[in-house]
């Protein structure tokens, strides 16, 4: 098991927050519990670069819906950026890529003219 950090940051389009390490049923309450001190106003854009991110369990995926929900209800967006593969398959299996905005890297999902 490798510890959670999340390194908060911000862009030009909202808050970005850098998962690194495990996100599983041990460390997604931490980000859970993180999203509502995240603030939001309506038209921007929470990114959640998870290039980091070495391993996403259940737990996690239900962490990164808690985000979107956090998002939506503020009237903003969430874009994840650099899925690891083992998870942007679990995400394509389920269904969830048509639910998530996916971007290759941080760049491209902080740039203004992308959804």
């Amino acid at each position: 098991m490798s510890p959670l950090q999340i390194i908060t940051g911000e862009s030009a389009t909202g808050p970005v927050l850098r998962i690194v390490g495990d996100l599983d049923h041990h460390t997604a309450p931490e980000l859970r519990d993180l999203l509502p001190t995240i603030a939001l106003r309506p038209g921007r854009r929470l990114v959640l670069d998870l290039a980091a991110m070495h391993f996403c369990d259940s737990s996690g995926i239900t962490a990164l819906l808690a985000a979107r929900n956090h998002a939506q209800t503020a009237g903003a967006g969430l874009a994840l950026a650099a899925v690891p593969a083992n998870t942007r398959r679990i995400l394509r299996i389920v269904g969830l890529d048509q639910v998530f905005t996916l971007h290759e890297d941080v760049a491209a999902a902080t740039r203004p003219d992308v959804p």
